[in-house]
């Protein structure tokens, strides 16, 4: 095996963990802008105090929800990274798709 492909495996491994990561980042900042827009929503809302503190209760059980959705998803990736470092210390050369 040459040099010039060891370093284009090098390359490609290292942009398919870039998208990775980027598709990541883009999962935590949708789960954050959604819990903003949330808060926000429902505190700008003309309702009573009561309606107001109800939504809030409402919207803090959805919230958690999707927060251990977002959490497991996260878990999984994590464990995913995991397995695939080993593989690549288990094998260096092997090529990665």
């Amino acid at each position: 095996m040459s040099i010039m492909n060891l370093i284009e495996k090098g390359k490609k491994s290292l942009n398919k963990r870039q998208e990775r990561r980027t598709a990541k980042d883009t999962g935590i900042g949708a789960a954050i802008g959604l819990a903003v827009g949330a808060v926000a929503g429902v505190l700008l809302s003309p309702k009573s105090g009561k309606e107001t503190r109800e939504d809030i209760a409402a919207s803090a059980k959805e919230l958690s929800g999707k927060a251990k959705d977002v959490l497991e998803r996260a878990k999984e990736k994590v464990e995913e990274a995991k397995e695939e470092l080993k593989e690549m210390k288990d094998n260096p050369l092997k090529i990665q798709e």
